[in-house]
Order: structure tokens, then sequence, then C-alpha cells
């Protein structure tokens, strides 16, 4: 038996397939011979018989094509059952690829425009979805506050189109004004509340005035974190949280998280064994906890918290920026000024949109899941995590990724996501996700969704952008700033946005520190505070290679492959590697020894990414690996001496050439962070 053809057939609907199939289809060679799930082709004519199998082949050449459905989608195999080769065997494989192809082409959601008049016109958000989205509407009402998370995904999904499908024409939402001096009554102004709360109630901390604004009620988070303990070690040490805490806010801490994808279909060369990552998203935080804290020591600093509060516009002045906001409960205006605003609002943000001319971001990761109990412990010990994990290969042009950490007592949060190309054809969707969900949950982990209890939705858009350098994408405008997923302040690979906050916490504050205390404020000069890392640059070709491109067909185990070559070396090494590589800590030898070993175990994956990436990405992708190179040379001649210079002199080089110490400082973490060992830049915030 030897198999010939491997289809994705982008389609739920498998029996249209098999009917198609059966009726529609016609074979331009030989004889189709009907089974249950497919047909059998045997040849009209004399079969070509190997010269070795003459003796012993009586048999006719036959070759049987079947499909069947997993992930919601419909997958097409033909074997040839004998070893005689049927006559013009090829031929006939290629017009049934061509076929199918011409008959169930990639097809792409769209959100209705009906469905925007219903909710105007008072129809709730289960009747309005559930035509079209049967078991979200279903399972979204045994959810508390179901309807209203619900509607909160609708509005994201919306909002993230309309920014997609309309990139030239941004809302304009800044504006300036020239005439006009204003007396600030906040240092800063904070717009967002999930990871805009822990920047601002670091900066209330170092004595600024501070405020911050919230479209929901303050404290509610649309998605759980996950961190290992040595990460959110970093900010008790940076005098944010107590030890005590930190500990308050863990839900649970598990033994070991699991990295492994589906390689039934993969050549030898492209199967892995489990990845194990014990340390990796291994501790589970409340985030509503923390978030509680945090906003507990914002007001403690003498920080303010305006919730359920909408962001208008902002106006940009000679001293200050004018912020426009109206209560969402009382509709009441709200005017603040400031000296700084910081765009917190994350992948929604128009403010990201405006600055970058529409071209905010160019990856996605479009994220659905929920906090669960009554999965059974035989199916699932609590003690351990999966990181990343597949259970099947390409599905309707996504390969779907699932992750799932142990909670507080016996919850568990899942999470259903896919690596996507932004595209204003297919933009990506949170409903057709969360469809995919509730369908395909019980083929992930054996589970009755019925005997389930549903705790709470978790959801959002985690968007990235492929950076050649700092500045190739614009984080700043005159006396503002963007943070978090509002300046694609994520990893590649884990695209988590309040991991790479975390590790970068202490840079993005002592920068704005400095810029502060100096009154740099200006678009440039606020530019210098990112989070930009040139080996996180040169590893968005690893997450761009888990993307399908729109409107291209793979071969269905292609992403898969890739993966599993990946982490195949990586299983092979010290646990020290894989632990790096996550976190954005891979240096340059470390990068190169991995590459090398991959290419070697597994020569095809170069023209592979290449397929997939295409030859202009390449090309960046090399620039890139350039600028990681530079960075890994300068770090070699500088790194063990500037910043300790710096920091011995930082008192008359700050207070002399403030802007040449804000660039110097920027750039010395730059090295440093980028080379994987952050620790080398620590100076002091001297106030």
């Amino acid at each position: 038996m030897q198999q010939l053809t491997y289809l994705e057939i982008p389609t739920p609907d498998t029996n249209a397939v098999k009917e198609w199939l059966r009726d529609r289809f016609i074979l331009t060679e030989g004889k189709k011979v009907l089974t249950t799930d497919g047909f059998l082709i045997e040849s009209l004519k004399e079969s070509k018989v190997p010269k070795n199998v003459r003796e012993k082949a009586p048999e006719n050449a036959q070759i049987c094509v079947f499909v069947w459905s997993l992930q919601r989608t419909t997958y097409l195999k033909a074997f040839r059952w004998t070893e005689t080769v049927l006559e013009h065997e090829q031929k006939i494989l290629k017009h049934l690829t061509a076929q199918i192809r011409k008959a169930f082409p990639p097809t792409y959601p769209v959100l209705k425009e009906a469905i925007a008049t219903d909710l105007a016109e008072g129809i709730s958000i289960f009747a309005a979805l559930e035509a079209d989205y049967p078991l979200t509407v279903k399972y979204f009402q045994k959810l508390p506050n179901g309807e209203y998370d619900l509607n909160r995904v609708y509005w994201w999904e919306k909002r993230w189109r309309d920014s997609v499908c309309n990139p030239q024409q941004p809302k304009q939402i800044i504006s300036r004004d020239r005439n006009r001096d204003i007396i600030s009554n906040y240092d800063l102004i904070y717009i967002g509340g999930a990871l805009g709360i822990i920047h601002a109630a670091m900066m209330a901390k170092l004595g600024y005035r501070v405020c911050l604004i919230e479209r929901l009620p303050f404290g509610r988070m649309n998605r759980e974190w996950n961190i290992s303990r040595a990460e959110f070690q970093g900010l008790v040490e940076f005098g944010l949280f107590t030890q005590a805490e930190f500990e308050s806010v863990i839900l649970r801490e598990y033994e070991d998280g699991f990295n492994k994808f589906f390689d039934g279909n993969n050549p030898d060369n492209a199967k892995a064994d489990v990845l194990h990552t014990p340390t990796v998203l291994n501790v589970a935080i409340a985030s509503e906890r923390l978030l509680k804290i945090c906003g507990e020591k914002l007001k403690e600093f003498g920080g303010e918290i305006f919730d359920r509060t909408e962001f208008e516009e902002v106006v940009v002045s000679n001293n200050a920026v004018t912020v426009k906001a109206h209560n969402l409960i009382t509709h009441e205006n709200l005017e603040l000024n400031g000296r700084l605003l910081i765009d917190a609002m994350g992948s929604a943000s128009t403010i990201a949109q405006q600055i970058n001319h529409g071209k905010a971001f160019d990856s996605v990761c479009p994220t659905v899941g929920a906090v669960l109990e009554g999965i059974d412990p035989s199916v699932w010990d609590r003690k351990y995590g999966d990181v990343l994990f597949t259970h099947g290969d390409i599905s309707r042009g996504r390969q779907l990724i699932w992750e799932l950490f142990p909670g507080a007592n016996n919850e568990i949060a899942v999470y259903l996501f896919h690596y996507h190309q932004v595209n204003p054809a297919n933009p990506g969707s949170l409903l057709e996700m969360y469809e995919d969900f509730f369908n395909i949950l019980p083929e992930y982990r054996r589970c009755d969704l019925e005997k389930l209890v549903w705790k709470k939705a978790t959801f959002g858009y985690i968007p990235g952008h492929f950076s050649l350098s700092s500045n190739a994408r614009q984080v700043s405008f005159d006396r503002l700033l963007a943070i978090g997923d509002a300046a694609s302040l994520q990893s590649p690979l884990v695209f988590t946005g309040f991991g790479s906050l975390v590790r970068n916490l202490p840079r993005l504050t002592n920068l704005l520190d400095t810029a502060l205390k100096h009154d740099l404020v200006t678009a440039d000069q606020l530019q210098h505070i990112t989070a930009y890392q040139s080996n996180v640059a040169v590893t968005w070709l690893f997450s761009k290679g888990m993307m399908v491109p729109t409107g291209k067909s793979l071969p269905p185990e292609r992403i898969n492959s890739m993966l599993n070559s990946f982490f195949g070396v990586m299983a092979e090494q010290e646990g020290s590697i894989s632990d790096r590589f996550i976190k954005d800590r891979l240096d340059w030898g470390m990068f190169n020894r991995l590459a090398i070993i991959a290419a070697f175990k597994n020569p095809k994956i170069i023209s592979w990414i290449w397929q997939m990436a295409g030859t202009q990405a390449m090309a960046r992708w090399l620039l890139s690996y350039f600028g990681f190179t530079v960075d890994a040379i300068l770090h070699l001649l500088l790194g063990n001496w500037l910043p300790k210079y710096l920091s011995k002199n930082q008192a008359w080089l700050e207070s002399k050439y403030p802007k040449l110490w804000l660039s110097l400082l920027s750039w010395s973490y730059r090295i440093s962070y980028s080379l994987g060992n952050p620790n080398s830049s620590d100076f002091n915030m001297k106030r």
C-alpha cells in the first residue's frame, strides 16, 4: 500500500464533498467504483506491472480515494492498494486535485452587515448570531456574563475588521493645536487598563501624577495570564509587588509543560519527541486579582482611574495633550490634560492605526478559549500544562494550535489560536474561531461539553509586527507613546503581550522616567522608548512559517512538519535552550546552532519556508539577520564595559546631555536584550 495524495479540502461539510465525488466528479481515465467514504479507481486497460512483481501480480491495479472530517474541515487521501501501477496514475490524481480545488476553493469568514442592523434594532446578540454560530451562542448562554462577553467578541471583531479592511483610511483621532498652552493636571494619561495598569502603577510609584481611562469596568479581563516565576520575580525586585502579593495572585504552579505537534502524516525526519518546558508559562496568574492590586497601588500613589469611559480623541498642544472621552454610563464628557499620553489600548488601538498610516500590524493571533471545569482527571492531570499542541493538520487555511493551563482548584484555561497574516480579504475571525473551539474541543481533550462548567470566556486579537530595526514601526507621536500590544510588544512564538511587558518593564520604565525628567517628549525622542530586540526580529521567520498565505493551499502536514523539525532539535538540546528561545533570550550562537542542526536534519525546511514566506520576506529576514549579527559583534566588543561605563558616568552625562543620554541608554538596553542578557544593562533610576 502506498499513499499517493493527501489534500485538505477547506470546508466543514464533508457530506457535500462525498456527494461531489460520487455524483459530479468525472474520471478522465479508469473506472470509478463507489464506496461509503469515496470511491475506488480501477484501470480499464491492462496495468503496467513492475518487473520485480510480474510473477506475482494477477491483481488489477486499484486506487482508493476517501475523505474524513477533523477540526471542522475535510481531508482526502488516495492510496494504491496494489504494487501494480495504474496506467496514467499521475494524470488522474492531478485531475482530481485540480477539480477539487476548483469545486472547493478557499473561503474566508465574513461578518454579515445584518448583524449590526439586528443589534441596532434591539435584537439580542444571541438571536443575531445563532443562525451562523449556533454552538457559540449555546455555550455563551451558559457562561456568567455570557451576553456581555459575546457582545465584546462581536465588537472586537468588527473593530478589527474595519481597521484591516480600510488600512488607507484610519480614523483621525490625533490632532494638533499650536495656538494654546495648557496647564497639565497629570504627567501621564493611560488609555487601556489591562497591560496599561501595570505600567501606570510603576510610574505612579516613581512619583508621577497618573490617571487611567478604561472602557470596561476596571479589572475585567478577556484573557488569563501565565508566566514563569523567574520572570514575574523581576517585578518584585523592581519594587512594584511584594513577595506576599506575588504569591497571592498565583492560581497554580504546574510541574511541567508539553510542546507537541501532530506528526501522523509527517516524513520520518519531521517527527519529534515531546519538548518539555517546565519553566515556561508554568505559573497561572489570577489576572483580575493582579489588576485590582495594581489599581489599589495606583490610587495609593495618588493616581486616578476613570473606568467605563470611552476614549474619543487627543489634541496635542505646545506643552500638553488633551484627552477627550465620555462616560458610557452617565454619558458625561471628560476632558483631561497631561504631559504625555500612553496608548495601551491593545490590538484595537485607533492611535496605533493612525501613527502607522493604517499599517499598524502585519500578523496576528486570533485567540479564543474559556476557563472551565469538568474535564476528567484521567484525561488531563492538572499538574501539567500544554504550552503548544496540535492534534491535526492545516484546517481551512490555518494551523490550529491549543494551549491548556491548570488554574485554581479544578479549573482549566483552554485556548485555541493560529498564526495569521493580516489581509483585507481575510482579517481573521474570533466568532469563527469560537465555533471551531466548541466543535473540536472534544477532539483535543475527551470531554462532554454538556457536562463542563463554563466559568469565563477568554478571547482577543494578539498582534505582531515584523520589524527590521527599532525605527521600523512607529510607537510614538509628539507627547504620545504606545506600549504593550498597541506597540506590538510580544514574542513571535507564543505571542504573549503580558510576558513581554513584564520582561521589559524595567527597561521601558527607566527610559520613560528619563524622558519625563528632561521633558524629552517629541516623537523622535519618545521613539527611543521601545522594546525592540534583534533576536526577536530574526525569529519572526519562525512565526511567518506557521501562517498559511491567504488564497494558497499548502500540503496539510507542512506546518506540523516545520514545527516538529525545530522543536525536535530543541528537545534534543539541554532544557535551558528552549527556555531561552521561548522567553526571547536566545543569543546569536544559540540561534545559529539550532538553525544549522534543523537544516541538516530536514534540508527541505529552507525551501518550505521560502515557499510560504516568499522572496521579499526572505530578503527582509536576511536584513534582520544582518542586524542581529551586527548587534552580536557590538555586544562582543562593548558589552563587558559600556553598560558599566554608562552607569558610572550617568550623573554628568544625563545632566549635561540628556538627549544623548536617552539615546545611549536605549541603545545599550537594545544590545543587551538582543543578545539574551538583559541584566547586563542594569541602570539606577536616580530621581
